[in-house]
């Protein structure tokens, strides 16, 4: 086996580096987008929509004081609007990869104590999203990080 092919000597190992790194550089990018988006779609609904919705959705979860929804609702959209656009230009993103999956565990929380599992199934998701871009955040080449070299 020559030293330009992969393990299995299909193809060249630099043509098997470049398609990873161009992958996760699409994951980061679509992931970033859609977090980032989930935040700017709560703005356009608005504070007191969203409250309202957090309002009608925790109305019977028990261990989530009604009290806390108001700060949350006000943090949530900057959080996930912030976190995505960092991992969308790939910039901090070891920061926003933590960042975000200690936000998404909150949600996480949330949502199992409001017992909608479906939801929370989906969620988990998200967290394994998390996860596998932290844990590959070598292959982050095309990114702001990589051009500043930001570790």
């Amino acid at each position: 086996m020559s030293e330009s092919t992969n393990a299995i000597g299909a193809r060249p190992a630099n043509v098997a580096s470049s398609d990873t790194i161009t992958a996760y550089t699409i994951m980061r990018v679509s992931f970033g987008a859609n977090i980032m988006l989930h935040g700017v779609s709560r703005f356009f609904m608005g504070h007191a929509a969203f409250l309202a919705y957090l309002n009608h959705y925790f109305e019977h979860a028990h261990g989530i004081p009604v009290s806390t929804l108001p700060a949350f609702a006000a943090v949530l959209p900057w959080l996930e609007t912030g976190f995505g656009l960092l991992l969308l230009l790939g910039l901090f993103t070891r920061f926003a990869l933590i960042a975000g999956a200690l936000v998404i565990t909150c949600l996480v929380i949330g949502t199992n104590l409001a017992q909608d599992w479906l939801v929370s199934g989906l969620q988990l998701i998200y967290v394994f999203l998390y996860y596998y871009l932290l844990v590959h955040r070598d292959e982050n080449r095309f990114s702001l990080d990589a051009m500043l070299n930001i570790k």
